[in-house]
Formats: C-alpha cells, structure tokens, sequence
C-alpha cells in the first residue's frame, strides 16, 4: 500500500531526456501506467517525481486523483514526444557508442539498441518501469523495443538476429528461452560494461576490462620449444601467413597437462609474429569465474573489436565452454549447445586465435576436426628442461643440481619460472637456507600436489661405483653389443634373468656408451586400473624417449608382453598388441627386461634383434668383484682361504655387493669375512633358507 511522505524531505529527482523519454513510452503506449498508479497512490515515488508529478506525492492533497493523474501523464507524454528529436544521452555514452560503432561497424538501429540497453543495465527506475510490463516472450521484447526506441520492429528484429552485428560482437544478446522482465531478456557482454559505458570516455578496447585483456609478457622464447619443433615448422608460417594476408578461420588447438607452458608458448608465438596478444578472461574484475557462455560471448567480441589490429587471441582453459556439460545428467556442454555458432565461428573468426587445454579429451570430436592444427605440448624433454631451469634459475642453482633436477621428467616450465619468482623475491631474506635448497623444496611441494614424485636428492640415473660389463655374466659379449648399437644407433633387445644380475645396469652403462639418456619405466610406472590407460601411458613412454633421443629400458616388461594365448580379457590383449606396435615404430633403442622370460608372447619373442641371457655370477667373477669391493669398503684385501667360500655362493649377482654396501653405511663390516658372510645372507634367502637373516 502507498504511503505519502514529505516531498521536501530530498531534493527532486532529475533524469536525462532520452531516458525519461523511454520511460514515457513504457508507462504510456505500452500501458505500463496501470502498475504505476494505483488507487491511493503511486507504486513508486521516485518514477513519480522524475516524471514531474510529484505534486500528488504531497500528503497535504485531500484525495489522490488517478484519472487526473494519467490525463497528466498522457500530456508529458505528448510533450516529451514533441521534442524527441532534440534528447539526448550523456556525453560519455554517445562518444564511446560512436567509437564501438566504428570500431566493429554497427548501424543506426545497433546503436539505439545498445543505447537502451546500457541504460536499462544502469538506469534503475528505467528498470522498475519496465519491469511493470511483466514477463516477456522475445516476440514481445521487439516490440516492446521497436515502441519505446520509436523504431520499426522489423528492424530490431534484424539487429538482434544471431548474424546481427549486435549477437556477433557479442554487445548484446536476446535471451531467447521462455520469458523474463525485459532487462533480464536483453544481457551485456559483461556486468561491468554498462558501468563502464557511462562512466569513462575511453579508448573501447578498455571497455572489454574483465572479459578480455592484453597479455601479459612471456617468459620464455620460442627456441625453448624445441621439443615440437615438428609443429612449429608447420604452425609458425601458417600463423605468419594468416597475419600477413587476413585469413579467415585460423584456429589452433593446443593440449597438454598443466604447467607445460601453453600460455607461454601462445605469448611466444606473438612476439615472434610481431602481433599483439589477447587473453579472454577466466575471471572478472573482482576475481569470480566467468562462465563459458559469457566467455564465448566475449571472444566475439575480442573477434570484432581485433579484426583490424595485427593481433592475435588465446583462449585458454577451453574446458569452460567445451566440457562444462554432465553426462551423467544429460546436460550438455555450452559449445554443444550452441554448435551451430561454434561451427560458423570457427570458420569465419577473423583473428587467429591459440585455444589452449589440458586435455583434448575435453573437446567433441566433431569440433576438432574444425581445427587447422590440433597438437599436444608435452612436458620438455631433459635437453630442453635444462635449458629452462638454465634460464629461470642460473642464478639460483651450480650445473650440478640443474642437470640432477633436469632428470625429473614431470618437471614442468610453470613450476620451474614459479619456484625460481618467489626464490629471487625473498632471496636476501633466507637466513639459514641456501636459495637453492629453498627452490628445490618449493619445486617438491608443488611435484608432490600434483601427484608426482619429488625431486631425487642424488643422480639415481648414475652407474654404481664399482661396475663392469666383465662382473655381468651373460650369454652374449655385452661390449660388443655396445660398439655395434653405438654405430647403428638403434635395436631392440630383451635382457632376461633372475633378479640383481645387472640387467638395469647394463641399460645405463650402454646409454653412457651410446652418449643418449636413459628412460626407465617399471611397471607401477605404467600400469593403471582405467581400461585404455596402460596403452596410453606406453605410447607416450616411447614419445616421450623418442623426443628425447632416449635409450628405453622398460623392466618387468612381463606385465606388457604375456603370452596372448592365455588372455582371459580383451584388454591384456590390447595391451601386448599396443607394445609391439611401439617396438616397431620406435627408431632408437629399446631394452626390456623380465625375471620371467617363459610367459612373454611368442610374436613377442621374435621382434627382439637379441635376446640375452643374464646369469648369477661365475665363480672367478664373484671372487674379483670381491677384491673390488674391499678396496672401496677400505677393508684389507681377502685371503684366500676365504675363496671356497665364495666358489660355494652359485646364486652369487652383482645386486648383493651392492646391497651388502648399502648396509655398510649404518653397520659397518670390519673384515673381509664379514663381507663373505653378509654375501651368504643374501644368497641364502634366494634360496629360501630358514637361517637368521638381519644386520649382519
């Protein structure tokens, strides 16, 4: 119920003339008067003193006269409508109006609507008024615009089609799904843009702030993305020549797990092209999520405001737009619902733009074959991830602990320039710690958050101190399989045999040999529970060795390659049939080894160019690995009563000295007996004895 209050108590209302204008029409032709004026009074004081009628707000009124009030209403009307064509909008709005016009080339309908619009988004008694015309279909926003912007409805029809200019740029668009008030049916490209449009006269490019941004300076060069050298000799002319000539429809689509430096690699590929750069915005101004609708709609209008500057456009964390469905509940995705404009857009776009993911699970098959180029950006090979920490961190770390942090292979650039900034920040501040025992801690932190494993303490890759190829007891001269793949450069062998008799070993001494890295994946490295995922992961194994011109040692390769003959499931099938797949294609060098060699698959069996045979130590060869390792534990050198003794150890390998030593660092052995004795424990529990075994 109205309640009269003093009219003196603030000042009056005032209202720009185009905007009291269409509030005018709203209350008037289009009848929304009848929720204005009730029986006793006004539903709004404040419409009712912006209009002039203020008068009848005055408690000192005897009676409140709604015919004389709508009588004086239609008069104002009539006035407001006589000078129509001398109102105008604030200064602000009508200068950055003009330069969006021709800026993206709206037309004069365009204008008026996008006047309307912002006014309705700020206005707040414009939008009280018109929310008295209820709830409205889209056939009834038409014309309840083409009434109040005095425009034929045809024409704002036209303006607000999804080829208009208005839907493209993605100023404004029609919420065409059942009803709403009318500013609810009408929406922005942003919730700060019609702030924006009558606050600040402003270069328009600004006017995008929260939904688009210039990019900001990248930290790495193109020449540290060696390790898709492949895609960028396709990718760099192709942007180069997009640029230079206006080519429509320039999309690149580019996965791969966080951190590997995608949005570093789009900054880079900017700069090398001499284009400017621009990021649609995961995040408004005040920090909340966009949502993938508002984002796509605010990459339209990057593509219309852009089209004419020597620019690029990214599009980072596509996951927004292309898999922001369920499933599970039906609902799909935004890029699925509107595919039809996604199709349109990605054939038509006219600045080039990067669309960056983690994943390219996330997008629809029939998207990407829309794409010019689809690549993935795995995580640096060691090459390139010592030149990254090289770069980011030579001032932090000796070449020693970059080339030990380099072997990590989940170590990706984000990680590395992130840890090295808050490093080089507080590095005055660390008192006690050194700032590269502070990096490193920082980098095992974060491997650890992501599910990795943490930086090794010590080159685990290196070769045991006493080794060589004489102590490995095997069917095959060992050094000359060396000297022959060192010259080849490539071949496939399989080193079977029991546990300990150096077969991992000898994968390192013949990548030292062969001057290559060496890639070593176990089984638990490879091995998962989701179906398709084994084979996934020994794909990218052997990539990943193949980028990096890696030898490939895969132990307890047993788990791959079982023999085909006694599957129970159609994936162990999959599985072998994807190794061998790998083995084929692969062009370097490739070592498996087994404790097992009597289940591999038969088909297996005849891909290996060799396979050799690794056996327990011959007598002569556990006595001189014993004098070896006297002469590094600083024992005396054995007598040779002590040489029956060993003779009598036929399970004698080269991983019990090493395990012996590992048990000398916390129990020392005082003598050579010792040592023979502890070498007998290890035995003896290979050969299942019930003897006390412990520290010895």
């Amino acid at each position: 119920m109205f309640k009269p209050r003093a009219r003196h108590s603030k000042p009056s209302l005032t209202m720009e003339p185009a905007i009291r204008l269409w509030l005018l029409r709203i209350l008037v032709p289009l009848g929304a008067h009848r929720e204005l004026i009730g029986a006793h009074g006004f539903n709004s004081d404040a419409v009712a003193e912006v209009l002039g009628l203020g008068r009848s707000i005055d408690p000192d009124q005897d009676e409140f006269d709604p015919r004389a009030i709508r009588s004086a209403l239609r008069d104002l009307h009539r006035k407001a409508e006589r000078q129509a064509a001398k109102t105008q909008l604030p200064r602000c709005l009508r200068e950055n109006i003009r330069q969006l016009s021709d800026l993206v080339g709206l037309g004069t309908t365009d204008c008026r609507i996008l006047e309307f619009v912002v006014s309705i988004h700020s206005d707040r008694l414009l939008d009280d008024a018109a929310d008295w015309l209820g709830a409205l279909s889209s056939a009834k926003v038409f014309h309840a615009l083409s009434v109040i912007l005095d425009v034929p409805e045809s024409e704002i029809r036209a303006s607000l089609n999804a080829d208009g200019i208005l839907s493209r740029s993605g100023l404004v668009s029609v919420d065409r799904s059942g009803t709403g008030t009318l500013r609810a049916k009408l929406d922005l490209l942003s919730d700060d843009f019609a702030d924006l449009m009558i606050s600040v006269e402003a270069d328009p490019i600004s006017l995008l702030r929260g939904t688009v941004c210039a990019a900001e300076p990248g930290q790495l060069r193109l020449d540290e993305y060696g390790h898709i050298d492949t895609s960028l000799e396709i990718l760099c002319p192709y942007l180069r020549h997009a640029v230079t000539t206006g080519r429509r429809g320039v999309n690149i689509f580019v996965h791969g797990a966080p951190g590997t430096g995608k949005t570093q690699l789009a900054r880079a590929l900017a700069n090398e092209m001499g284009c400017e750069l621009f990021e649609v915005a995961a995040e408004d101004a005040d920090g909340d999520p966009v949502t993938g609708e508002r984002r796509l709609r605010a990459f339209r209008a990057a593509q219309s405001f852009f089209a004419q500057r020597r620019a690029l456009i990214v599009f980072d964390e596509v996951e927004d737009a292309f898999n922001d469905g369920d499933s599970l509940l039906g609902r799909k995705s935004t890029a699925q619902l509107r595919k039809a404009w996604i199709n349109r857009m990605l054939e038509e776009n006219p600045v080039p733009t990067l669309w960056l993911s983690n994943s390219v699970a996330t997008l629809d098959r029939a998207f990407i074959r829309r794409f010019d180029m689809v690549f993935e950006l795995p995580v640096p090979p060691k090459k390139q991830r010592e030149s990254i920490l090289r770069n980011a961190c030579g001032d932090l770390l000796d070449d020693e602990a970059i080339a030990r942090i380099a072997k990590t292979e989940a170590l990706a650039p984000a990680v590395v320039t992130r840890a090295a900034s808050v490093i080089r920040a507080i590095r005055d501040d660390l008192s006690n710690t050194s700032a590269a025992v502070a990096f490193e801690r920082l980098t095992n932190n974060t491997l650890r958050a992501q599910g990795h494993r943490p930086l090794a303490p010590s080159d685990s890759s290196r070769l045991p101190a006493v080794y060589d190829p004489a102590f490995i007891q095997a069917d095959t001269d060992l050094a000359a399989i060396a000297a022959r793949m060192t010259t080849v450069g490539s071949g496939r062998l399989c080193l079977y045999g029991p546990p300990g008799t150096g077969k991992t070993a000898y994968g390192h001494w013949l990548a030292q040999q062969m001057d290559v890295p060496i890639l070593i994946r176990r089984a638990s490295d490879l091995m998962s529970p989701w179906v398709g995922e084994n084979e996934k992961n020994i794909a990218y194994a052997f990539r990943q060795a193949e980028d990096d011109g890696a030898l490939l040692l895969i132990d307890e390769v047993d788990s791959f390659l079982a023999d085909r003959r006694g599957a129970q499931r159609g994936w162990e099938v999959t599985l072998v049939n994807e190794m061998l797949t790998q083995m084929e294609s692969f062009s370097g060098v490739f070592i498996a080894s087994t404790n097992l060699m009597d289940g591999l698959d038969q088909a297996a069996l005849r891909r290996f160019d060799l396979k050799v045979k690794f056996d327990y130590l011959r007598p002569e060869q556990g006595w001189k690995m014993l004098c070896r390792y006297c002469v590094r534990l600083h024992l005396a050198a054995p007598s040779p009563d002590l040489r029956p003794e060993m003779n009598r150890l036929d399970r004698l390998t080269p991983g019990d000295f090493a395990a012996v030593a590992r048990q000398h660092r916390f129990r020392p052995l005082q003598s050579p007996a010792a040592l023979v004795t502890a070498l007998e424990a290890e035995c003896a529990l290979k050969e299942g004895s019930k003897a006390s075994i412990g520290f010895l």
